[in-house]
């Protein structure tokens, strides 16, 4: 590996990396709260509600990530309407194209673990909660939300990591991400195990503060559960 090659172009590697993890943190903080949205109307007592969700969940979750991205970016140029209305002045830019196929397809799949979360709530809870006269968003604040969290942290974490490393897909579309900035400079200095070695280390140790950030976030939230212990 050639270190000092690695060295002169890591500043060019840094502003692909920020690219990278600014598109996950936006697509995440914004998909996060649609998916909240959709794993809820998922278990609507509404059938077009319910019908309206899942099949938003199974579009996005059933088709890759790629193919999204393509038919956002490319595929609404070739629809009249889109090029003629105030959307194209967003749809036109890949970097908005790009943000938006990560935040749907994270919703989709994040959607799919608040519903699984929802569905694990021990009952008994949610009685007690009736019991005392807790009105359905009192239910929701004190009792569904918290255990829903609790119960999502390490699909979740498993979530995020994956979408960090599927925004390398965004290269397809001219962004220039941190896979994409080292595909551009192995085009120019032909070191290819170097550049692949380098982004690898540095999607590494992303991966690792975003772990470690979940476990201090699950130690957190069952912190109750070791004080019981105690």
């Amino acid at each position: 590996m050639d270190f000092q090659l690695v060295w002169q172009y890591f500043p060019d590697l840094l502003n692909g990396a920020w690219l990278t993890i600014e598109l996950v943190a936006l697509s995440l903080f914004v998909g996060f709260f649609l998916a909240f949205i959709c794993g809820l109307a998922a278990l609507s007592r509404y059938h077009l509600l319910r019908y309206l969700a899942q099949s938003y969940m199974f579009i996005f979750r059933g088709s890759p990530l790629l193919i999204q991205i393509y038919l956002i970016y490319y595929g609404s140029s070739q629809i009249s309407w889109i090029k003629d209305s105030f959307l194209w002045a967003i749809l036109s830019q890949a970097y908005w194209c790009a943000l938006i196929a990560l935040t749907l397809n994270t919703a989709a799949y994040t959607a799919e673990i608040v519903r699984g979360a929802i569905r694990n709530i021990p009952q008994g809870a949610i009685e007690a909660g009736k019991s005392f006269g807790m009105s359905r968003w009192l239910l929701f604040r004190r009792i569904t939300l918290p255990q829903t969290l609790r119960l999502m942290i390490p699909a979740y974490s498993n979530e995020v990591i994956q979408m960090l490393h599927a925004s390398a897909l965004v290269g397809a579309i001219t962004l220039m991400d941190l896979t994409a900035t080292a595909q551009n400079l192995i085009s120019r200095t032909y070191a290819s195990y170097s550049f692949y070695l380098a982004i690898a280390v540095i999607y590494l140790v992303t991966t690792y503060v975003i772990s470690g950030i979940f476990r201090l976030l699950e130690r957190r939230l069952y912190r109750h559960l070791r004080l019981n212990e105690a």
